[in-house]
C-alpha cells in the first residue's frame, strides 16, 4: 500500500507557525524540538465534501497530548481551526483531502533535551494534501505479527499522540520486508494491541471485540465504532485478545482516519474467511458512512 506522489500537491501552500508558505519554502528550524527529539504532537484529519471529520475530537486529543508533554504554549481550539480553514481555502481543498496537523514544542535557543531551552513558543504546522484513503478498504490487507512490541504506559504511553514514531516504524519495516501491508503489534504480555498505524477489531459469532486500549492509541475512529455498536445494540466487548482468537475470527478489520474500516484478509499466513452474507463489518461501515456528515465541521467559505 505504498503511497505515490500526487502531482496536484506540487504547488500546495502549507501553514507553519503563523502564516502560509509555498511547499518548497515551508520549513522548520534545525533547532525545532521536532527535529531535535521528535518532541511534538500530531493529528491526522480527513476532509469530506466541505467538512472536517471529528475535528473537535481530534483537537481534544491534540490538547491532551500537548498537556501531557507539558507544552507551555498551546494554541486554543479556535486558533487551530482558523489555521486549518485558512490552509484549506488557500488550496481550494474541500474533499478527498488528508491533513497532517502538527504542534511542536517550538524552537530552542541551543540544542539540547531540556524543555526550558524552548523560549520561542510552539510551532503549529498544517499540511493538507490531496490524498485518497491509504488502505484498500474493499479488498482488504494482509499483515504479519511484528517482534516489536507496542509501548506500555510505563515506558511511553501510547495514548500520547506524539511524533516519536520509531516504535511503529520498526514494525512497519518488518511488514515491508515480509511483503505485506502492515504489522500487527502485541503488548508486553503478548496480547494483540493494534496495527502499526491503526486499531483492530474482530468478530466472532456475531459479537464485536476490540483489545483494551492499554498499549494502543485511543483512535478517533475506534471510539466512534464502539459508539455506533452500542447505539445499534451490537454486542461490543473490550478485553485482552490473543493472536489465536484473531486467527480464528469470523472477521477482522482495522480502523483509522486514513483507512476508515478495512478488512484483514491474511494474518501470519492464516486466511480470514470473510462471510458472504451477514457481515458485521459491512453493517458497521454503512453506519459509519452515515455518520460522516453529522460529525463533520463545515469549512467556512466566507472570511
Amino acid at each position: 500500500m505504498l503511497q505515490s506522489f500526487q502531482p496536484k500537491n506540487k504547488d500546495i501552500q502549507i501553514y507553519v507557525k503563523d502564516r502560509l508558505y509555498p511547499r518548497e519554502a515551508a520549513k522548520v528550524s534545525v533547532f525545532d524540538s521536532v527535529v531535535q527529539g521528535g518532541d511534538a504532537v500530531w493529528e491526522g484529519l480527513r476532509v469530506y465534501q466541505g467538512g472536517i471529520f471529528c475535528l473537535d475530537r481530534h483537537l481534544d486529543r491534540l490538547h491532551t497530548s500537548a498537556k501531557t508533554l507539558a507544552f507551555t504554549d498551546i494554541p486554543d481550539k479556535q486558533q487551530i481551526k482558523q489555521a486549518i480553514f485558512q490552509t484549506l481555502k488557500a488550496n481550494q481543498m474541500f474533499d478527498d483531502v488528508h491533513i497532517r496537523l502538527t504542534l511542536t514544542r517550538g524552537e530552542k535557543i541551543t540544542s539540547g533535551m531540556d524543555p526550558r531551552l524552548n523560549q520561542m513558543g510552539s510551532c503549529l504546522i498544517v499540511l493538507a494534501e490531496w490524498k485518497p484513503l491509504v488502505y484498500d478498504n474493499k479488498n482488504g490487507i494482509s499483515v504479519i505479527t511484528a517482534h516489536i512490541q507496542r509501548n506500555a504506559p510505563k515506558h511511553l504511553d501510547s495514548k500520547i499522540h506524539h511524533n516519536n514514531l520509531l516504535n511503529n516504524i520498526l514494525a512497519k519495516i518488518q511488514a515491508n520486508v515480509a511483503g505485506v501491508d502492515a504489522a500487527l503489534m502485541l503488548d508486553a504480555n503478548g496480547f494483540v494491541a493494534e496495527l502499526n498505524g491503526t486499531n483492530l477489531f474482530m468478530v466472532k459469532n456475531g459479537v464485536l471485540y476490540t483489545p483494551h486500549a492499554d498499549a494502543c492509541l485511543h483512535g478517533i475512529t475506534r471510539g466512534l465504532i464502539i459508539e455506533i455498536a452500542k447505539e445499534n445494540r451490537i454486542e461490543i466487548v473490550e478485553r485482552n485478545l490473543s493472536l489465536t482468537e484473531f486467527y480464528g475470527a469470523d472477521e477482522v478489520f482495522c480502523t483509522g482516519t486514513m483507512g476508515e474500516l478495512t478488512p484483514l484478509t491474511l494474518i501470519d499466513g492464516r486466511s480470514i474467511n470473510r462471510p458472504k452474507t451477514g457481515s458485521l463489518l459491512h453493517q458497521l461501515r454503512a453506519l459509519f458512512l452515515q455518520k460522516i456528515p453529522e460529525y463533520s465541521e463545515k469549512i467556512p467559505l466566507a472570511d
